[in-house]
């Protein structure tokens, strides 16, 4: 029950910012009508509806991580957080009520990407559906990557980091502008090593049927929220005690 109360506190915190949540669910929706409005001016398949609506879901999905990171520095900031500490509630019970208010923006956002997506030419059948599923564990990446942002830095530094680097990293690095295959090389490696390429190309085969394709690279955004929420755990742990001493 304390951790539902503190779930719905941090429900009617996200509420309380409507700009920056409305941006957050908008501005995708915006590139997307943007580069659906480039290629039906020009001659090649360069921004193709089934081909980028994964990419640009991954995409807007980078936006949550600044929502999670700045709702534990703003708790940090004051003394709610001391108080919460003195409840039974333990660190991965913390992680947890900040991360359940963020699933449902994330269902959001993807779904009226998609949405807008269907008016642009994307078919409709159950692959959409399959698609939204399998971008979930992407949501639970970067919710994660904002908590343990949060965990560590003051909101001036996590606005940077969610902000400005992760969102230039996840649109730069996950293939969603152009085809990593042509520049190739390091820069390829690189983008194969993190999780938002792997993310968007699992969200594409869902979306082709070709389901095959799907595991190999969901395995890899699975593991990193994982392995992030894990870390999240622990930093927010040590946090918890050093306050306490």
């Amino acid at each position: 029950m304390r951790l539902l109360a503190f779930a719905t506190r941090n429900s009617k915190e996200i509420l309380r910012d409507p700009l920056n949540l409305a941006f957050g669910i908008g501005f995708p929706l915006v590139i997307l009508l943007l580069l659906s409005a480039i290629q039906a001016n020009i001659p090649v398949e360069l921004f193709v509806i089934d081909k980028l609506i994964p990419g640009i879901a991954v995409f807007g999905l980078s936006f949550i991580s600044i929502f999670s990171g700045m709702l534990i520095t703003k708790d940090r900031g004051t003394s709610f957080l001391m108080r919460l500490f003195t409840t039974p509630l333990s660190a991965s019970d913390y992680i947890t009520g900040y991360t359940l208010p963020l699933l449902p923006m994330a269902i959001l956002q993807i779904a009226i990407s998609f949405i807008a997506a269907f008016f642009l030419g994307l078919s409709v059948n159950a692959n959409v559906l399959l698609s939204l599923i399998v971008l979930m564990p992407t949501a639970v990446l970067f919710i994660g990557i904002g908590l343990l942002a949060g965990s560590i830095f003051n909101e001036k530094q996590v606005s940077s980091i969610c902000g400005a680097l992760l969102t230039n990293l996840s649109a730069w690095l996950s293939g969603t502008w152009f085809d990593l295959s042509l520049i190739g090389g390091w820069f390829k490696e690189i983008a194969y090593a993190l999780p938002f390429a792997h993310a968007v190309d699992a969200g594409r085969a869902a979306i082709s049927g070709d389901y095959a394709l799907i595991l190999p690279h969901l395995w890899w955004v699975i593991g990193y929220a994982v392995v992030i929420m894990v870390i999240a755990v622990t930093v927010f742990r040590k946090k918890m005690s050093g306050e306490k001493e």
